[in-house]
């Protein structure tokens, strides 16, 4: 018994959860059938200066799940904004495409995709991206138990993911700037509340090197909107709004 004890921390709807892998199928597996496909929200973007002041603005978010994600930074009617999709970046500025490169958005992957898509493809995705899914364990977040995947108890440097562990939902990342790789950031999902049979955390806080440095605040938030499919075109980023 002791044996098994240690091989496993615990199971989640009759899923015993050894590693990362094993984790995220459990949490595609609690929510698969009722996490919302499109999700849309109004965002006040907070950027917190080393000196003590700050600076807000309104941007406007889509989202379609798995692996689309629109966000219009400031006034739709500026034309500047990101899409990600399928794990590429796509930087707009005056409703033209200046930049498209690889980039992962790991928020909507964790926090989002891997309650849609297959399990199998989340794992890969994280792997990828340098997470070791082999390595595993118990903590405390906000005092309610939590799995840590990726790093041993105690390495708060190594990339890592917590998951809470009653609720299977998604609560903080940690891995090295993309700016800067010597300084490590922790990005933290708060206030969740119900959100049309599933969740939403209606409040992400940054923190670089243990410093808040942006904070985002959702309000306006919708479920399971029927979006164009060109929302998440590039191309089409001015002929298309879902906000209007």
């Amino acid at each position: 018994m002791l044996i098994i004890a240690m091989l496993s921390f615990s199971f989640a709807h009759g899923q015993e959860i050894r590693d990362g892998q094993d984790l995220l199928r459990a949490m595609h597996d609690r929510y698969k059938n009722s996490w919302y496909q499109t999700v849309t929200f109004k965002q006040k973007s907070t950027t917190y200066k080393p000196d003590g002041s700050s600076s807000a603005e309104t941007w406007y978010e889509a989202a379609s799940i798995p692996g689309r994600l629109r966000i219009d930074i400031g006034s739709p009617a500026t034309g500047n904004g990101y899409v990600f999709f399928n794990g590429d970046l796509s930087v707009i500025k005056d409703n033209k495409v200046t930049d498209t490169r690889h980039s992962v958005n790991m928020l909507l992957v964790l926090g989002f995709d891997v309650y849609r898509q297959d399990p199998e493809i989340t794992a890969k995705i994280v792997k990828e991206e340098g997470y070791d899914l082999s390595k595993i364990h118990e903590d405390t977040w906000d005092g309610k138990p939590a799995y840590v995947v990726g790093a041993a108890k105690g390495d708060l440097r190594s990339k890592q993911f917590w998951v809470e562990k009653d609720t299977l939902l998604f609560l903080r990342d940690i891995e090295p700037a993309r700016k800067d790789a010597e300084k490590i950031e922790d990005i933290r999902f708060i206030h969740y509340q119900p959100l049309s049979g599933a969740w939403i955390a209606a409040g992400v806080e940054v923190y670089s090197e243990g410093r808040k440095t942006f904070s985002e605040d959702y309000t306006e938030i919708r479920a399971n909107v029927k979006l164009d499919p060109q929302t998440f075109d590039p191309q089409k980023f001015a002929a298309t709004h879902w906000e209007k």
